[in-house]
């Protein structure tokens, strides 16, 4: 490569509060583990009013993201917005610890993904998990799911799925969220949020597919990233989890930039 070529940059989300002038509020929540209560928050513009209106991005209004900063405890699900904006869903913290919650959201006004963070306490005995080992497999509620393919920082490749049960190919896989799965990847160190985007047309409602399930993926930098990937067979979503490792070099962008041929 020549000395003047650089690297398409990829945009690194999912690292402030605001982005484009848009800004997640303060998160309510239940302030002790095992408590029941209410999860809510508001998105505001740069007026400070909450917005109302969303466009749907894989099938909902907004994503909400939550895991725990040791890359435990984690979960996607899909609060519900009142006539005020206030965005909420019933809500219990499972365990003690500091969490990082995104909002995966596309606002009317600019059509453009965004991706805000904030982080939330939950009071409780509080033990860190052990840092999870390199692994490109998981096993979750019986299903063994396989990952092949490279994650690098110096070009887009392609990373695939494979659900088996019992020693024998699942092909039952369900349309979620617009695909047949829906992965969702975070830089370890500093939880930044990359969107990973699922190769192939949108399955039509009520057709089954797999094993496999393949998306498109290029790092911000070099270092190791906590994958999650989340698949649905008979109405149940199961969630997997892998940890990889990117190499090349950094082509990361500035927090929120857009990037060239990220596939947005």
């Amino acid at each position: 490569m020549d000395s003047n070529d650089t690297q398409p940059a990829v945009s690194v989300q999912g690292l402030s509060m605001e982005q484009d002038g848009f800004l997640l509020g303060e998160i309510s929540s239940p302030g002790m583990a095992g408590q029941e209560g209410t999860l809510a928050f508001t998105i505001s513009d740069a007026k400070g009013t909450p917005v109302t209106d969303f466009e749907d991005s894989h099938e909902k209004k907004l994503h909400l993201i939550v895991v725990r900063t040791d890359g435990t405890e984690f979960r996607h699900v899909h609060p519900t917005l009142d006539a005020l904006g206030v965005w909420s869903l019933p809500w219990k913290w499972n365990a003690a610890g500091s969490y990082r919650v995104y909002a995966d959201i596309v606002p009317a006004a600019t059509g453009q993904n965004i991706t805000l963070t904030r982080t939330v306490q939950a009071a409780g005995e509080f033990a860190p998990a052990t840092p999870a080992l390199i692994s490109a497999a998981d096993t979750v509620d019986g299903y063994n799911v396989d990952l092949t393919g490279t994650l690098s920082a110096s070009e887009q490749g392609l990373l695939t799925v494979s659900v088996s049960r019992d020693g024998e190919s699942v092909t039952t896989l369900e349309p979620y969220l617009g695909a047949y799965g829906h992965l969702v990847a975070l830089r370890e160190g500093d939880l930044a949020y990359l969107h990973v985007h699922p190769e192939g047309e949108e399955p039509r409602r009520g057709a089954v597919s797999g094993p496999d399930v393949t998306f498109m993926t290029e790092a911000p930098t070099p270092g190791r990233y906590l994958l999650y990937l989340d698949f649905q067979v008979d109405g149940q979503v199961h969630t997997a989890q892998f940890v990889l490792t990117a190499t090349g070099p950094a082509t990361s962008a500035h927090p929120g930039e857009p990037a060239e041929n990220s596939g947005h």
